[in-house]
């Protein structure tokens, strides 16, 4: 596969031979059986470790329906049958209800707890109260900036702010002037970092849209709108896969020549990468979150381990084209990116 063009990132631990033996390639034979070994027993929905059956809960800001979140839940459920985890899973788009479920999940006296952190202010009291009660944190996607002061174990995601700059620094490299960035969930800081980052690089022009993200006929008409009243616009950025589609139908309603570009990828984001509709993505590969979050917490529970050093584990951003998009198909076809 061709290397994907990677704006930073923080290299997951790779040498745990002296401490989980089975778990890395420590040689030629060793490694090979520890992996056909974690292949069968993952196919066959069985534990790949003898280690206690802790219960871990991850409660995250989605809402129904949302297809970037069911790749998030995907990814840790298959690390949960990995690590023999009792895995619970919720989410709730409204903060106090998300805290809530966080409050829920301590009653509950769960080992672990992973959580997002879209509105830091609503979730605080929340996380400081698993972290009383002995629970060990992990903030996942989003809430970089506050994950450390929250008291959690590390941060797993992009930073949005670097993902927002290197749309900007994409946009200057395909010639645009003049962008539109489509944020579909006011009070979230992660969309807010990712607009204002787009700025810091980008030479044009950009103005924010809001928009009500439940609701997409809504969105398809005032992303209509935006480009029917100013035809120099060049550029839409959209802050979810979801939305890409949405906004290249609005493109047409208003018979506009900009380029629809957006944030997350899937399915439908990558065949329409392939033939042309979409200009490129930003992948912070979800699945990975998932996957790590959970693999993490078991690596603290199990062995003591934390990864990053206080700095959060990067999952992205990469910027993904046609050439890139054509290569991750199947991946994105089975639900994995």
């Amino acid at each position: 596969m061709a290397r994907l063009r990677t704006w930073t990132g923080i290299a997951l631990a790779g040498a745990l031979c002296a401490t989980v033996p089975w778990m890395a390639g420590c040689s030629s034979t060793g490694g090979k059986r520890a992996e056909d070994a974690r292949k069968a027993a993952a196919a066959q929905g069985r534990a790949a470790v003898n280690t206690p059956r802790w219960t871990f809960a991850m409660i995250t800001h989605s809402g129904d329906g949302d297809t970037f979140w069911d790749i998030v839940q995907s990814g840790a459920e298959q690390a949960a049958v990995k690590d023999n985890i009792n895995f619970l899973y919720s989410h709730d788009d409204e903060a106090q209800q998300q805290a809530q479920l966080v409050d829920a999940a301590v009653d509950k006296q769960v080992d672990g707890i992973i959580v997002t952190l879209a509105k830091p202010d609503a979730m605080k009291a929340a996380v400081a109260r698993a972290r009383k009660a002995g629970i060990p944190v992990i903030t996942v996607n989003s809430g970089s900036a506050e994950s450390e002061d929250f008291g959690a174990l590390t941060h797993i995601g992009q930073d949005e702010t670097i993902a927002g700059e290197a749309v900007g620094e994409e946009l200057n490299a395909r010639g645009r002037k003049k962008a539109v960035c489509v944020l579909h969930e006011q009070g979230n800081v992660g969309h807010e970092q990712r607009c204002d980052g787009i700025k810091n690089t980008f030479d044009g022009t950009v103005q924010d849209l809001y928009v009500t993200g439940t609701n997409m006929p809504d969105v398809q008409s005032a992303i209509e709108a935006k480009l029917q009243a100013d035809s120099s616009i060049d550029s839409v950025v959209t802050l979810g896969a979801p939305y890409a589609d949405t906004a290249v139908k609005a493109k047409q309603g208003a018979s506009s020549d900009a380029e629809i570009d957006t944030f997350d990828l899937n399915a439908k984001v990558a065949a329409s990468l392939q033939d042309g509709t979409l200009g490129f993505a930003v992948d912070q590969q979800p699945y990975l979150q998932g996957y790590q979050a959970v693999d993490l917490l078991w690596l603290y529970k199990y062995n003591a381990d934390v990864l990053g050093g206080g700095k959060p584990v990067l999952t992205g951003p990469q910027i993904i084209t046609k050439d890139q998009a054509a290569q991750l198909e199947e991946y994105t076809q089975r639900g994995t990116r």
